[in-house]
C-alpha cells in the first residue's frame, strides 16, 4: 500500500493504517528530535507527542505536501518549543548588513562532508555536537535537517515554513559559526598529527 492510500484510509478512521504510518517514521523522528533536544527523555516525550498530534489531526492533512514534511513539521515545531519552554541559551549570531555581506563573500563548503575531518571519530563527534548545542533554535534546526538529516532545501522550507532563500541564509550563518567555533580544535588536532608523524 502506498503512503497516500495509507494516508487516505487513516484519515477515514482506519486505525491499522495509522499505526503502519506512525512505525514507518517512529524510528526517523526520534533520531531527529533528540538530536534537537539531546536528552533521551525529552526525545520519547516529544516523539509521542508528535504521534498524537497526527492521531488528533490526521484529517486536516490536505495533501499540498508530503506526508512525510507534514510529520516531519509537526515534530520539529514540538521540539523547538520545548526548548523555548526550558529557556535554553544559545549563542546568537549577528543579524546586521555587515554581518550578512561579511558572510556572502566567503566560500561556503559542507564542512561535514570533509573526510580529514573524521565526523564519526567520537572524539571529534562529541565537539561537533558542543558546538551545534550551542547554536539558537533557528540555525540549529536548519542545520539539523539539511546537513544532518540530508534533507533539501525545499523540504526543510516547508518543515520550517520559512522561504528556501531563508534557509540558505541560516544554513550559511550556522556552518560559519561551526567552522569559527571548531577551528581551534581542528588545528590541534591536525598540529598533534602531525607532530605525531613526523
Amino acid at each position: 500500500m502506498t503512503e497516500k492510500e495509507l494516508v487516505e484510509k487513516a484519515k477515514q478512521g482506519d486505525r491499522a493504517a495509522l499505526a503502519t504510518l506512525v512505525n514507518r517514521y517512529s524510528e526517523r523522528i526520534y533520531n531527529l528530535v533528540l538530536r534537537i533536544l539531546r536528552r533521551r527523555e525529552d526525545a520519547e516525550d516529544v516523539l509521542q507527542e508528535t504521534f498524537l498530534t497526527v492521531i488528533e489531526k490526521i484529517h486536516t492533512f490536505d495533501g499540498r505536501s508530503s506526508f512525510f514534511t507534514w510529520i516531519y513539521r509537526i515534530a520539529t515545531n514540538a521540539a523547538l518549543m520545548r526548548l523555548r519552554k526550558k529557556k535554553v541559551v544559545f549563542q546568537e549570531l549577528n543579524d546586521d548588513p555587515d554581518f550578512q555581506e561579511s558572510i556572502e563573500s566567503r566560500v561556503f563548503v559542507d564542512w561535514s562532508q570533509d573526510p580529514s575531518i573524521g565526523i564519526y571519530d567520537r572524539e571529534v563527534r562529541k565537539k561537533i555536537d558542543e558546538a551545534i548545542n550551542k547554536l539558537s533554535d533557528i540555525y540549529r534546526s536548519v542545520f539539523i535537517l539539511r546537513d544532518i538529516e540530508g534533507l533539501s532545501i525545499k523540504e526543510t522550507s516547508e518543515i520550517l515554513n520559512i522561504t528556501e532563500e531563508n534557509v540558505k541564509i541560516r544554513l550559511r550563518r550556522a556552518r560559519q559559526f561551526l567552522r569559527d567555533y571548531l577551528s581551534d580544535y581542528f588545528e590541534e588536532r591536525a598540529r598533534s598529527k602531525n607532530a605525531t608523524s613526523s
